[in-house]
């Protein structure tokens, strides 16, 4: 092998690990903050369905009371 290659793949190859331990660390943080966003989008879905069956009950609710009051 050529001196000067190899003296520039031992430059770039010695950081190997470290940008290699870099990458995985984004991906694991990356994916960690995905599983997190999902996790509040599914509560804030099961809140609004909440929210609105309570309006439902209320609305049939009222239209009861509506309905006994014109009798």
């Amino acid at each position: 092998m050529d001196p000067v290659l190899a003296d520039a793949y031992s430059t770039v190859l010695s950081g190997a690990p470290y940008v290699i331990g870099a990458y995985a660390l984004i991906w694991v943080v990356l994916f960690a903050f995905v599983v997190a966003l999902l996790a509040k989008s599914k509560k804030t879905q099961r809140d609004i369905d909440d929210l609105r069956e309570s309006i439902e009950r209320r609305s049939r609710k009222e239209e009861r009371q509506k309905g006994r009051d014109a009798e």
